[in-house]
């Protein structure tokens, strides 16, 4: 059984645990199986210390037991993280103030609409590589420029309308997979590297 890419982190108490430090190299070191043995020689700690946060990871279900080999006198007990990486969920943060879904221009619905797609993607791609199959989806990034307000309402304008019009062509169906468009845009932070149309 392979780890999972990516395990969405929706519990509080295992947020903790994948934030602390130790932890959060013990996860990382831990995207291969190894033992408590391993772990400490390949990370310069303690093995009596590295016991204490391995147990804390398994009982959250953070790592499993991959396998028990026999050592002289004990037996020597090797484990893997779930999944090679773990995303928080954002709704974890609080809900916050009740957004104004007509409000397309509302930062705060934007930060919301973003938090789904990590939410949702997450759980669905999970979902898919344990059933073996592949999540379908797709990204466009792009880097814009507007002198005027008005540059922006009008290019928003024509977007929307190209949108409207493909959604119209594609609109979902008994027949069709359903799919959830998201568009947002955000001031590109400062001395990013520009990104191309993909």
């Amino acid at each position: 059984m392979e780890a999972a890419t990516t395990a969405l982190i929706d519990d509080a108490d295992k947020a903790l645990l994948v934030l602390e430090p130790v932890k959060r190299r013990l996860l990382e070191a831990l995207r291969e199986p190894s033992s408590a043995a391993g772990l400490a020689k390949r990370l310069g700690l303690q093995r009596q210390q590295l016991g204490y946060h391995l147990r804390a990871l398994e009982e959250a279900g953070l790592v499993r037991l991959v396998e028990e080999r026999k050592r002289r006198g004990f037996v020597e007990r090797v484990l893997v993280a779930v999944a090679e990486d773990f995303v928080l969920d954002p709704a974890m943060l609080g809900a916050g103030r009740a957004v104004d879904m007509q409000d397309a221009n509302a930062a705060a619905h934007l930060v919301q609409a973003a938090g789904t797609v990590v939410r949702e993607v997450t759980r669905m791609r999970s979902a898919a590589e344990a059933a073996g199959q592949r999540l379908l989806t797709f990204t466009i990034e792009a880097d814009l420029g507007f002198a005027r307000p008005q540059d922006f309402e009008d290019f928003s304008a024509a977007l929307a309308q190209s949108i409207a019009e493909l959604a119209a062509r594609y609109a979902p169906g008994d027949d069709r997979r359903g799919y959830h468009l998201m568009v947002g845009a955000h001031p590109a932070v400062a001395d990013a590297p520009a990104k191309p149309v993909n």
